[in-house]
């Protein structure tokens, strides 16, 4: 299976509606990806296609960069759980020198690929498939988290290693359970229309926050 034409085939180019600057690889109801049972997806070596969507948190950071381009003009980033890229096309389109990519799901690196290629700016983006709780953010001047905050062991344990991190760190999320508390201050927050499959309710609010330290 060629995963370009996979990707191509079962998603849609569209702009997620509080981005609209940024076109993206999406499934949408229209698409077979959005129907698709875990059963067959597993059939054909695809894990849950989290890059598929354009997740609140995401678009809340994304906006927040494209809003305030000098918060990355020039600087070397990291996308921490990109997905498909949306807040490392940002930054790109913003003005960071080079932004990094990163996500556990090697599929992922595919579609930010292609999504980068789609807004004209991969060559400022390098896609990494790595676990963010072990990755060595030395490198880089600003750490971005888009929206990953969905269990607690994993949630604490990526805390945990961000705040030994000397770069400081910008979170997108709407205020899921396990984002953590400590040492963070809200600094923006959007409303973002999305869909009730993904989300339980179709307008929520996502914010982005900054990690402060203890």
């Amino acid at each position: 299976m060629d995963l370009d034409d996979f990707i191509r085939a079962n998603t849609t180019v569209t702009a997620p509606k509080l981005v609209p600057e940024i076109r993206l690889h999406l499934a949408t109801e229209l698409t077979p990806l959005w129907h698709a049972t875990e059963s067959y997806l597993n059939q054909i070596n695809i894990n849950a296609p989290f890059w598929a969507f354009a997740w609140v948190g995401g678009q809340a950071l994304a906006r927040y960069i494209l809003d305030d381009p000098e918060a990355v003009r020039g600087l070397r980033l990291v996308d921490i759980g990109s997905g498909g890229g949306i807040v490392s096309i940002a930054a790109a389109l913003a003005g960071a020198e080079h932004v990094t990519a990163l996500d556990i799901d090697p599929v992922a690196g595919t579609v930010c690929r292609l999504n980068a290629e789609l807004n004209g700016v991969a060559e400022r983006i390098s896609c990494e498939t790595a676990d963010a709780i072990t990755y060595d953010f030395a490198p880089f001047d600003l750490i971005l988290v888009g929206d990953v905050c969905y269990t607690r062991g994993e949630s604490a344990d990526l805390a945990d290693h961000l705040r030994e991190a000397a770069a400081p760190v910008l979170f997108g999320d709407p205020g899921r359970q396990f984002l953590p508390r400590r040492g963070i201050r809200q600094v923006a927050t959007y409303t973002v229309e999305t869909s009730r499959e993904i989300e339980a309710n179709a307008i929520t609010e996502a914010s982005v926050w900054r990690m402060i330290g203890l």
